[in-house]
């Protein structure tokens, strides 16, 4: 079983996308407007994964910061030598690594969404 999609809801579509575009390098495969021709939704390519950045409007202000149960992480492979590069380009974005563990990084996307790079278990020959 695989994994499809991940639909991550942000006020800030464009904003969002540009970030996992620009650290990670996820290509743009799809972009939806409203009837109006604003923008809905913009979907990236994470290798058989899309992750969908969709806008998410709030008419209330109480209901946008209410906790809610969900996607709390979205962890991205990367391997060891690849580490402190990612680390690298997600500091020149201004996104600052909250947390170290020995095989994870820890930061938040433009929205606050935590976001993490991780080559736990490192995969070994034919394993993973």
């Amino acid at each position: 079983m695989r994994v499809h999609h991940l639909a991550l809801g942000a006020h800030d579509v464009a904003r969002v996308a540009e970030f996992y575009r620009t650290v990670f390098e996820l290509p743009e495969c799809a972009r939806h407007q409203h009837s109006d021709g604003t923008l809905r939704s913009i979907w990236l390519s994470a290798e058989d994964t899309l992750l969908m950045i969709e806008l998410v409007a709030h008419t209330d202000a109480t209901e946008a910061r209410s906790p809610r149960p969900g996607l709390f992480l979205i962890a991205f492979e990367v391997s060891v030598a690849q580490r402190n590069a990612f680390e690298r380009r997600l500091e020149a974005v201004g996104a600052r690594i909250e947390r170290r563990t020995e095989f994870t990084s820890y930061t938040r996307d433009p929205e606050g969404n935590s976001v993490a790079i991780s080559h736990f278990p490192e995969r070994q020959e034919g394993k993973r």
